[in-house]
């Protein structure tokens, strides 16, 4: 036996820190068969070990020598059987097992090694689940004796036992009382069980039932022969459960979308395999050596069952390119960092003229001489901008200055132009010529059927010529171009490659007074829907005339009947492509002169779903949306792609102005929900917003309301290899709830039943606040849930006050705010105020800052929130200023009290804001310098 005292050292005098050694030296003597590891402290460095640790210099120690896989492996309830195959190891493969091994190094001779195991916290703390096989014991560890020549020890046949919810309690505290009596003689008092107790509820609150460690310690013989000498132990990388979503690899199955703009914000659909909405992220990066990268941007509401995520593409960090970019990204877990294989993404360079109205109108317009060389399709607009005359406005019928109609123009006198039909042979007393031989040879009647066709079409020639040619003595008398156009109004429908008309042109290069002349021509063509011709992009005169806004011309061609219904190539009517521009006046004109049409486009969607309200609320104007709400628009009506309203696409903007106006002025519905269940106050606190939150509940939001999804997958859902076990499912419904302090709630909804029958389990749904990653907003829901619709709902703020601020307080306040031309401190405020939207919008307004104000105020915001922004910012100036205005309205609302009691009550509402100026515990929580999570 080696000299084991000079080459040994006790766990204890390690420089991880621990016990004294006379401490541990007294609890090495008793056998170590039932020994509990967790009476000994070990430090940070054991948790993520990547090299071997020394316990001394030349010193035995353990090494793991394979690690055990971490995913892919399924911890099993005890109702279950033994599971199908031990733990394998980090490299196992089909055909090749490996398994968990450690081996000492520095020593032979017998030795013992046991494994237990471990949370996957820091520092590791005793778990509830169980190691079971051949080699483990009734308490959940497992040991093997290893030498004297082979000192490594392989773990064939681990298995994880799952214990259940209803047991924990039970089993937790009886580890505990194990590892308490390990190396005392005497019984447990009351005040030791009490702790005992609380620590277990402890352990049950933080443990993660998902992930495991194995704690592998080795014992060495002692000079009587025991295993009492511990060498350090070694933590394993952590074993995830494969029925938890973080226990799967991550893998991209499909996405509907690989390349988008380099300005970003395009909607990608990305199917993959089971993830965590609150520990799942996608990246975006260039692998080179500038080490760009971005993240897509979603909220918990757009994961979807954790196995789809739809988020919106971050821009790339280059916002001019002239030519596709390629980049890749990934998949990536926030808590561990594991990553997808990457996939490739294309950035392309911004489509200023997706229309292609700008590349019409650089195109090359012929000159006058060039015209008689007969090139360009784009010449020949003779005439100067003649007036209509008697013709003018939407009179179509105004006669010639010979006295003839429109219609008569085609047959002027004798000519037979009226009955020229392409090729066809003319029946006529000239088409036979006197003397002619009908016996001649087959050649000869050739010939002459030859000649009555040229007889025939310089026929024709003549009689296009004389037309044209008084039309022109026409033109010259009154100066009327549609003296001109009335006799080519049968070219009226020639299209160039382009697929575009003469009015399509007109229309494309802004020339009025042609657009009116072309109507009036092209609509006294009988039987003919030149108007509504469209070109290669599905837009027709209309679609132009919108695009190109140009409000007159759009009259003109309604008035001219211009079928309004017809889409572009995208589903786009003239209602979206307004919206899309954001343009009012535009707006105006089309539901003035829509007349019938204007129910049947305001219901309808393009083709990505969206209704003229969505595309209001994404433009940004609140006028624009004012007019389709009056003309009898659904301020709730919900887009084809999720089922969300204008509130919910205001609320994921995050934009505060518009969703007050919409709640406040239009009185949208607050607990609408999408297709998936999710009202806007689930949007809002995913998003992370407090002043959104507050704006909702102060509308009446309802804070318990719960989406579709269930806050546990359903075992069916999580495993697919066993059938699902009551325990398993009992679990599943009660890990990972964070709204803990809401179970309780007596006025909760019922939970949605799954499969919907009475005789399964009942399962909770997502809240609000499950999905919240903001403490300020946790803090929000959870006092909204403890308190009555009265105390939920503030009291209105007082008619033409900001903040209950008097006009002087205020004036100075503004002076403050915008003293500095740049804007930097209303925009810093806006920013500490949490309402970054707002700065675009009130930038160009007389007092951005007053603005700013009432909208803070508007969403719920309160003084004491205000407060806590200016002195973070450092203007003690606006803070005194502000605290004297707050005195006063303590003042008066002492007196107001006394004088009245009917009174005490509302004035007392009031002064909730103020109160508010230094938050306690349990007051309301300020605005100010909270991030927002995206």
């Amino acid at each position: 036996m080696l000299g084991l005292d000079g080459l040994l050292r006790p766990a204890s005098s390690s420089p991880a820190g621990g016990r004294p050694r006379a401490d541990m030296d007294e609890q090495f003597q008793p056998c170590l068969d039932g020994i509990d590891y967790d009476d000994f402290n070990f430090g940070s460095h054991m948790m993520e070990q990547k090299e071997p640790l020394m316990e001394t210099v030349e010193g035995p120690y353990l090494l793991i020598i394979e690690q055990p896989k971490q995913r892919g492996f399924r911890f099993r309830y005890g109702c279950e059987g033994p599971s199908h195959g031990g733990l394998p190891g980090a490299s196992s493969e089909k055909g090749r097992k490996t398994y968990p091994t450690v081996k000492i190094c520095n020593y032979t001779g017998m030795a013992r090694i046991e494994v237990d195991l471990v949370t996957h916290s820091d520092p590791p703390r005793v778990h509830a689940h169980s190691l079971v096989g051949k080699q483990c014991n009734e308490a959940g560890n497992c040991v093997a004796i290893v030498g004297p020549k082979d000192m490594t020890a392989q773990f064939s046949n681990l298995g994880v036992l799952h214990v259940t919810k209803k047991n924990m309690m039970e089993i937790m505290k009886e580890k505990l009382k194990q590892q308490k009596m390990r190396n005392r003689s005497h019984l447990l008092t009351e005040a030791e069980l009490r702790e005992i107790e609380l620590e277990a509820k402890e352990l049950k609150k933080v443990m993660d039932l998902s992930i495991v460690r194995l704690r592998f310690t080795a014992y060495l013989r002692d000079s009587s022969g025991n295993f009492t000498l511990a060498l350090q132990p070694v933590i394993s990388d952590p074993i995830h459960d494969s029925k938890s979503p973080g226990a799967s690899n991550l893998k991209i199955s499909r996405m509907d979308k690989t390349a988008g703009s380099v300005r970003g914000g395009d909607e990608v659909y990305l199917l993959c395999d089971k993830v965590q909405k609150d520990d799942i992220e996608v990246r975006f990066y260039e692998d080179d050596e500038n080490g760009w990268q971005a993240f897509g941007d979603f909220s918990p509401t757009d994961v979807h069952k954790q196995y789809a995520i739809v988020f919106r593409t971050p821009p790339y960090h280059k916002p001019k390119i002239d030519r596709p970019v390629t980049v890749f990204l990934q998949l990536k877990r926030k808590r561990g960092g594991d990553v997808s294989d990457s996939k490739q993404f294309t950035y392309y360079p911004v489509v200023e003229d997706k229309e292609e109205v700008e590349r019409k109108r650089k195109k090359v317009l012929p000159q006058f001489p060039q015209h008689f060389g007969g090139g360009s399709h784009m010449g020949g607009a003779g005439g100067g901008a003649g007036g209509f005359g008697s013709g003018g406005g939407g009179n179509l019928s105004f006669p010639y200055s010979t006295g003839l109609a429109y219609n008569s123009i085609y047959s002027p006198g004798p000519h037979p132009v009226g009955g020229y039909q392409g090729g066809v042979q003319m029946k006529g007393p000239e088409a036979e010529a006197p003397g002619s031989d009908r016996q001649a040879p087959a050649e000869s009647t050739y010939c002459k059927e030859l000649q009555k066709h040229a007889q025939l079409c310089q026929l024709w020639m003549l009689a296009l010529a004389r037309r044209n040619a008084h039309a022109l003595l026409d033109y010259s008398v009154t100066a009327d171009p549609r003296m001109l156009l009335a006799v080519q109004r049968h070219l009226a429908a020639s299209q160039d490659e382009n697929g575009d008309t003469p009015l399509h042109l007109a229309i494309i290069h802004e020339q009025t007074a042609v657009i009116k002349q072309l109507i009036e021509v092209i609509v006294s063509i009988p039987s003919q829907q030149i108007i509504n011709i469209s070109n290669n992009l599905q837009q027709t005169p209309l679609h132009l005339a919108v695009i190109t806004k140009q409000p007159q011309v759009v009259q003109l061609l309604l008035q001219a009947r211009a079928d309004p219904t017809l889409l572009d190539r995208y589903g786009n009517s003239l209602l979206h492509l307004a919206l899309q521009a954001g343009d009012e006046e535009m707006l105006r004109t089309l539901l003035a002169h829509l007349g019938s049409a204007a129910p049947y486009l305001l219901r309808l969607p393009n083709f990505h779903g969206l209704l003229p309200v969505h595309l209001a609320v994404k433009a940004k104007s609140l006028a624009c949306l004012d007019l389709l709400v009056r003309k009898g628009a659904d301020v709730n009506a919900v887009e084809r792609q999720g089922g969300r309203t204008p509130l919910h696409l205001a609320v994921e903007m995050e934009n505060l102005n518009m969703a007050t106006h919409l709640v406040k002025k239009l009185g949208a519905d607050v607990n609408s929900r999408t297709f998936a269940g999710n009202s806007p106050l689930h949007l809002a606190a995913g998003l992370g917003s407090p002043t959104l939150t507050k704006l909702l509940l102060k509308a009446g939001a309802d804070v318990l309301c719960e989406n579709d999804e269930p806050v546990s997958p359903s075992s069916s859902e999580a495993s697919s290899d066993t059938d699902a076990d009551p325990e398993e499912q009992e679990l599943a419904m009660e890990l990972g709830e964070p709204a803990l302090a809401m179970e309780h709630s007596t006025n909760r909804e019922p939970p949605v039943q799954e499969h919907g029958q009475a005789g399964h389990r009942q399962r909770r749904c997502h809240t609000p606040l499950d999905l919240t990653r903001s403490q300020k907003v946790r803090e929000i829901l959870l006092q909204a849930s403890q308190q009555g619709p009265e105390a939920e709902l503030p009291a209105a703020p007082r008619p033409g006050k900001v903040l209950s601020l008097d006009s002087e307080a205020l004036q100075g306040l503004e002076q403050l705010l915008n003293q500095d031309c740049s804007g930097s401190d209303w925009i810093e405020l806006a920013k500490r105020l949490g309402l970054c939207s707002l700065v675009e919008t009130y930038k160009d307004t007389p007092s951005p800052s007053i603005s700013l104000l009432r909208s803070y105020e508007l969403a719920g915001g309160s003084l004491g929130g205000l407060l806590e922004a200016l002195d973070s910012m450092g203007l003690r100036k606006a803070v005194r200023m502000l605290h004297k205005t707050e005195a006063l309205e303590k003042l008066q609302s002492t007196e107001l009290k006394e004088d009245s009691a009917y009174g005490s009550e509302s004035v007392e509402e009031e002064q909730a804001p103020a109160l508010a100026l230094k938050p306690g515990p349990g007051g309301e929580l300020p605005h100010s310098q909270q991030p927002q999570v995206h």
